[in-house]
């Protein structure tokens, strides 16, 4: 059962192992995802006298909103924000990131906006560059349809509807068939029943392309965000080879953004679910790098 600290926005649910006084990683999932995803990952660190927080962003499982009239946004740097409230709640002082997919788009605005907070940051299956994002080549505008389809009305429809549906369908596309058990992708979608997971995802994916307007919240943190030229802080970023949704060209040569430090390491064979699909290999890909 998860844990729970209330922020200025949220009421965080958060799954946390490892010795107290461990340095901390914050280990962020990604989209269709939860923290089950860190489940052969986190029990690695906890072992090397690492600890670990998982908790489940805004609008998935057990995470809520404190108030009815609160934007259910999905804008990365948003969910900084919550992951900044939810280290200052839990008295972190400096920490990691580590996150994949979304997670790896919110290590990346951390290390941009609290690089005084976050140590170091690994990153699987995104890349990063500086500025807003470019619009994809047309090779890897196919494999983002769903986020294109989710900026029409009948899209979004679907999400609301036959959201779980859409995200089987993106499971069994995104890596090499047979990577995981229909019971393990039972046990993620049960964190999609949340009352705002729709509203939270189609808002990410269209706010994502200018296709929805943004929280006035967070309009300082996105333009600090956007301002940042290089990341200054030692950064891991960890690619699957056979990626079916991120082409792993695009997160190559991303060298000369970060000034702190950078490795990317290709794993051939494996698609856009390392931690799940390699976790042996990612946990030391991470323990080599955090120590």
């Amino acid at each position: 059962m998860p844990d729970f600290v209330t922020t200025p926005t949220l009421r965080i649910a958060y799954e946390a192992g490892g010795p107290e006084n461990g340095m901390p990683v914050l280990l962020l999932h990604g989209w269709p995802d939860d923290p089950r995803t860190w489940d052969k990952v986190a029990p690695a660190l906890q072992r090397a006298g690492f600890r670990t927080v998982v908790p489940y962003l805004r609008g998935f499982g057990p995470t809520s909103f404190l108030s009815k009239d609160t934007m259910r946004s999905g804008e990365m740097v948003a969910m900084a924000q919550d992951a900044l409230d939810l280290a200052d709640t839990l008295k972190l002082g400096k920490f990691t990131v580590v996150g994949h997919d979304w997670g790896a788009r919110i290590a990346y605005a951390m290390a941009c906006l609290f690089p005084d907070r976050v140590t170091r940051i690994c990153a699987m299956s995104v890349g990063w560059q500086p500025g807003e994002l470019p619009t994809p080549s047309l090779e890897q505008s196919r494999r983002y349809w769903y986020q294109w389809f989710m900026a029409t009305d009948r899209g979004n429809e679907v999400v609301h509807k036959s959201g779980k549906a859409l995200a089987h369908d993106l499971w069994e596309t995104w890596a090499p068939k047979g990577w995981f058990s229909d019971a393990e992708f039972e046990a993620t979608a049960k964190s999609f029943e949340n009352p705002d997971w729709a509203a939270i995802t189609v808002n990410s994916y269209r706010v994502r392309w200018g296709e929805a307007e943004k929280d006035p919240r967070y309009a300082a943190l996105d333009a600090r965000a956007k301002a940042v030229k290089t990341i200054a802080l030692p950064a891991l970023m960890i690619q699957g080879g056979a990626d079916g949704v991120t082409l792993a060209s695009t997160t190559a040569g991303k060298d000369e953004h970060f000034s702190g430090g950078y490795a990317r390491h290709v794993l051939d064979g494996v698609g856009h679910f390392p931690t799940r699909e390699r976790p042996d290999a990612v946990s030391k890909l991470l323990l080599d790098f955090l120590k």
